[in-house]
């Protein structure tokens, strides 16, 4: 049986294992443990990732989550997450406590975002031929998205909960502080596509934090240095065949925003590359995030068929930020315990971020943790895109592929037993020593 507590002084620092020495010590305390132990490979696997806690996070424990209730309406919801600066939030039951049986620790039962809601709303919109003012007829008319729901209730008013049809749930799956990097790899690694990972308090079942994909490939480069991480970041970006790459959706710059607006909500990944009609270079980008000007400023709303992409992508998406104090921060995502909805660190839509499939997979880390960024465009010296890369096609490579010890590891699980002097036969760990 592994003894965990010689790793207690590593998992009880804030700062994770930042230093040298501490990364070099997990790795020997590593080999050491399993010399002269067979171990179940999903389990020796499990038992490395199980030094990178989740507390090491900054900012995890700000303040507590936004939540929304089933029973809100959709028009509540959006000015509530607006208001806040909340770009998404988890889901809680609402339920007669006095007429159902119900566990507290079952009240949430999914998660949604700002985007999702403000793009659907828009989709029932065209469905139903409603006009919002100064759309197709008034040419100086205007009309908020709160007026707009208002004065359409039946989309305004559609409950939050009435949204899990149209599949703008994601599954609610959270992790404690107490909890690694292993959980957290599986969670973003499996089938449900998950973009952030709830944080709960283990006592109480609430709320208090989110990690993201962007914080996971911040701690994975904290092992930037050690021969099993390298052996897989210094490989060049054309080695991998990522699940994503070919999913990319492209919309000319001289093409209307509501025609980017629904291949935005159609395609379902978060992003439409805006590129030049003639030679196809890439010169922007509209993500789910960018969703917000839309309530920033009213004429965007009303003439969004009429706007182009293009002119849409110069838009001043300039803020200030009010708290200098996260700047620089592993938590620059997050804004009082939340996902910020005005992110000023996210690159502005006609700067895209671009990378050549000659470039390492650490090259791509690095950048993407500098810029905040959620995913690359894959260009050629045309600065033509010739495929799409997203945060979680780059976790998958560090990521166990299956915890079945009848699956053989490969990859990054391989590295890491060839430093124990172990090896994988017929799906079991044997150690030489």
């Amino acid at each position: 049986m592994m003894d965990f507590r010689k790793f207690e002084d590593v998992r009880k620092q804030p700062e994770g294992f930042s230093s040298v020495d501490k990364k070099e010590n997990l790795v020997s305390n590593f080999m050491t443990d399993h010399k002269h132990q067979q171990l179940d490979s999903g389990s020796a696997l499990q038992m490395f990732l199980d030094r990178i806690p989740i507390n090491s996070i900054p900012g995890i424990k700000n303040s507590p989550v936004v939540e929304l209730k089933t029973g809100d309406s959709v028009k509540d919801a959006i000015h509530l997450l607006y208001e806040k600066n909340v770009s998404g939030a988890p889901i809680a039951d609402d339920v007669d406590p006095d007429t159902i049986i119900w566990r507290f620790s079952d009240r949430y039962v999914g998660f949604i975002d700002f985007a999702g809601m403000v793009l659907w709303s828009l989709e029932e919109c065209e469905k139903a031929h409603i006009r919002t003012r100064g759309t197709d007829c008034d040419e100086s008319g205007k009309t908020s998205m709160f007026t707009f729901l208002k004065d359409n209730p039946q989309i305004g008013q559609a409950k939050v909960g009435e949204l899990e049809k149209s599949y703008l749930w994601d599954p609610f799956l959270p992790v404690h502080l107490d909890d690694t990097l292993f959980h957290v790899l599986l969670l973003f690694s499996n089938h449900h596509r998950l973009q952030v990972v709830p944080v709960i308090e283990r006592s109480t079942f609430q709320g208090i934090g989110f990690v993201t994909q962007n914080e996971v490939i911040q701690l994975l480069l904290q092992s930037s240095g050690l021969e099993w991480f390298d052996s897989i970041a210094d490989k060049a970006l054309s080695e991998f065949r990522f699940e994503s790459e070919e999913r990319v959706y492209l919309v000319n710059g001289d093409q209307s925003l509501a025609e980017a607006l629904h291949i935005l909500w159609e395609s379902q990944i978060g992003v439409v590359a805006v590129v030049n009609r003639e030679n196809k270079k890439v010169i922007g980008c509209i993500r789910n995030s960018d969703v917000y000007l839309l309530l920033e400023n009213d004429e965007l709303l009303s003439r969004r068929k009429r706007l182009t992409v293009e002119e849409f992508i110069h838009t001043d998406t300039s803020t200030k930020n009010s708290d200098g104090t996260i700047e620089g921060d592993l938590g620059a995502l997050f804004v009082a315990g939340a996902l910020q909805l005005r992110n000023s660190f996210l690159p502005k839509m006609d700067t895209p971020v671009t990378t050549k499939r000659s470039n390492t997979l650490k090259q791509a880390m690095e950048n993407l943790a500098e810029t905040k960024g959620g995913f690359y465009f894959l260009v050629n010296d045309s600065q033509q895109i010739t495929g799409f890369l997203t945060l979680r096609d780059i976790i998958i490579q560090f990521a166990p592929p299956c915890i079945d010890s009848s699956i053989h590891g490969g990859g990054f699980f391989e590295s890491v037993l060839e430093q124990t002097g172990c090896q994988v036969k017929n799906g079991t760990v044997y150690c030489d020593h």
